[in-house]
């Protein structure tokens, strides 16, 4: 939510004398101004926002204060204080748009030449027919099993693939500070994690249980980093597998290129689907914030 203040309605107004309920976190809570205006951009769940409810709504809160020092946690003086809320209806009719199924992904490097990833979401274990583009988002129930399968395709005959980790997260974007680990350094983290065969050496097959984030994230990404590496040469990173903390991963420069750089694919989105019970609790929370002027 935003908020605005009027300079012109309070004499020498500064957002340099201005904190939110908790100002802690300076990345996210911060203030700044133009020529008229002091204006915050603040998170539903960060800087002391505070959440309440009635029958039909949810109240997001925060307040404004002015202060001298920085460092003052009591004050005998009195301070301007500025509240302001924003308001959603627990219920609503939604329509959203999704940025949907990743097309393959082809790159050329020296050594492999050109070379094509190609990450797909399968209905069962035999790997047979892909999930149709056209299904996506895919909906599943918390537990299903989700079939994934990472493939090479490259004319260079001796090379095979390795995922080197894969993690989920409630948006596109592998370096989201809310990851999940489900492989780490080529081995399984997440304990539901279950690996087919890799016969050719070209493709990945794998599966876990469906789950959702904690909070208001509705949908799951899965990234992964992967490589092709030369088949047989004992120092690949292929060939060392699953690489677990205590033990030490180097990659040593050579002439003779034996794997490519590590990549990165994604696919989803994927969500879960709605029961009754969570309907009852389901609110939407619009793209753009609610602008307040006090």
């Amino acid at each position: 939510m935003t908020v605005e203040l009027d300079k012109s309605s309070f004499n020498g107004l500064s957002e340099d004398h201005l904190r939110l309920n908790d100002p802690s976190d300076t990345a996210v809570c911060s203030l700044h101004s133009n020529s008229t205006h002091v204006i915050g951009v603040i998170p539903l769940n960060a800087c002391g926002t505070q959440i309440e409810e009635d029958e039909h709504n949810l109240i997001f809160k925060n307040e404004l204060t002015t202060f001298g020092d920085v460092r003052d946690i009591i004050t005998r003086q009195h301070l301007l204080e500025f509240g302001f809320f924003c308001q959603y209806p627990k219920r609503g009719n939604v329509t959203l748009e999704f940025t949907v199924h990743r097309d393959n992904f082809t790159l050329t490097e020296r050594g492999f030449g050109e070379f094509t990833y190609n990450f797909e979401f399968y209905p069962d274990n035999l790997f047979g027919t892909m999930v149709n583009p056209s299904l996506y988002p895919l909906v599943y129930d918390i537990g299903d099993k989700i079939y994934m399968q990472i493939k090479a395709i490259s004319s260079v005959n001796n090379t095979e693939l390795f995922v080197e980790s894969c993690r989920a997260s409630p948006y596109d974007n592998p370096n989201y500070q809310s990851t999940y680990s489900i492989i780490e350094n080529g081995c399984t983290v997440d304990p539901t994690v279950v690996i087919y065969s890799q016969s050719p050496n070209k493709q990945f097959q794998f599966s876990i249980d469906a789950f959702k984030f904690i909070g208001l994230h509705d949908q799951v990404y899965i990234s992964c980093s992967i490589l092709l590496c030369e088949i047989g040469n004992p120092n690949t990173r292929c060939s060392k597998g699953c690489v677990t903390s205590n033990q030490q991963l180097g990659r040593i420069k050579r002439a003779a290129v034996i794997e490519t750089g590590v990549h990165f694919i994604s696919q989803g989105p994927l969500r879960l689907r709605s029961t009754p019970e969570s309907d009852e609790r389901k609110f939407l929370l619009e793209e753009h914030p609610n602008f307040l002027r006090v």
